[in-house]
């Protein structure tokens, strides 16, 4: 048999929905392009180095995961491990909505089942969610 066939992993559900790995490669370029091109992405585009060759690495990796897996779209302790790594950075609804902005703009480029788009939508959506920290300002009564 020959070994690359023994290493490769079958691309099943949401994974092989959207592409494998090459399809979430692109997802992830789509989603840095959309903040570099965004202005309303700007604030989030400043909490990541000039260079994004490392968060472009970290975000395939997780996501390919994260899809991946599948349970994982309901799994709290991945999406808590993910707000762990960014509670550092002040993420309101500005932020929240500007990512997940962002997202959309890759998933529209990427993704052409529109199923499946709107299934990552709601998950990336409560996912964000997640990531905020800050609360609006709101006056009390």
């Amino acid at each position: 048999m020959n070994p690359d066939r023994q290493r490769a992993k079958p691309l099943t559900g949401l994974l092989h929905r959207i592409g494998g790995e090459a399809g979430i490669v692109r997802l992830v370029d789509a989603f840095y392009a959309a903040m570099d091109a965004l202005p309303s992405a700007r604030t989030i585009r400043a909490m990541h180095d000039v260079d994004l060759r490392s968060a472009k690495a970290v975000l395939a990796r997780y996501l390919s995961h994260w899809i991946g897996v599948q349970a994982c779209l309901a799994d709290a302790s991945a999406t808590a491990a993910l707000a762990r790594r960014h509670r550092h950075f002040d993420i309101d609804f500005a932020a929240r909505g500007a990512w997940m902005s962002c997202m959309r703009v890759a998933l529209a480029q990427t993704c052409v089942d529109t199923t499946l788009r709107a299934e990552l939508e709601a998950a990336f959506s409560a996912m964000a969610e997640q990531m905020r920290q800050a609360e609006p300002a709101v006056p009390r009564l």
